[in-house]
């Protein structure tokens, strides 16, 4: 099931960022028994690197992948942790 829900964060962030790089962790095994994500929401760790986010805030950056990924957040992400930047960092 995650795997599928990595593929479709992968199409959401994709879509809205065109990426330069992009990788996507499910850490969800690292939380089993988590009361809060008892419903079945996973653990993701998402680094994006895009053009778009050039000139803007940690914040800014944050609230645009939250708003792609706007209709997984309710029930299939539980948590989220991102490293964005506008270029890749060797």
């Amino acid at each position: 099931m995650s795997n599928t829900r990595v593929e479709k964060i992968t199409q959401l962030l994709t879509e809205a960022f065109h990426p330069g790089k992009l990788k996507i962790s499910d850490d969800s095994h690292k939380h089993i028994g988590h009361a809060g994500a008892s419903a079945g929401g996973g653990h993701f760790r998402v680094t994006i690197c895009s053009e778009k986010f050039k000139g803007l805030s940690a914040v800014k950056k944050h609230q645009l992948i939250y708003q792609a990924l706007e209709s997984m957040m309710t029930d299939e992400i539980h948590a989220l942790s991102i490293s964005a930047s506008a270029e890749e960092q060797t």
